[in-house]
């Protein structure tokens, strides 16, 4: 039995891993780099932005909530709607602060790569 700990999304876990045919783990780890570490520019979770504020589904999937309506104010990092993928719950964060311009999408509607969802002005 190994333990391991892993950092997603800003979130760590231990996890503790048992191999069934009886081999060794092989573990190789990357090479620590001294560069400084960067500010994330948006919140990890953020979902692409285009240049005029609109956010774009990161992948395919089904609007489980919308949390905001057109002309709503929001704060950067706010969950506008949430996108059920793989089983999976994704928030779907405002990108900056400002108001809801549009909501392009409504519970239960799917969405792909790529659909517009909503834009922040």
């Amino acid at each position: 039995m190994s333990k391991y700990r892993i950092k997603m999304n800003g979130k760590e876990y231990e996890m503790e891993v048992e191999l069934m045919d009886g081999s060794a783990p092989v573990i190789k780890s990357a090479p620590k780099a001294s560069a400084p570490a960067k500010a994330p520019a948006a919140p990890s979770n953020a979902a692409p932005v285009s240049s005029e504020g609109t956010v774009v589904s990161p992948m395919p999937g089904t609007i489980l909530k919308v949390n905001v309506k057109e002309g709503d104010t929001v704060n950067a990092g706010d969950s506008i709607v949430v996108l059920e993928a793989m089983k999976m719950e994704n928030d779907i964060t405002a990108p900056k602060s400002g108001k809801i311009k549009a909501m392009h999408v409504s519970q239960g509607q799917a969405v792909a790569k790529g659909d517009s969802l909503f834009e922040v002005e």
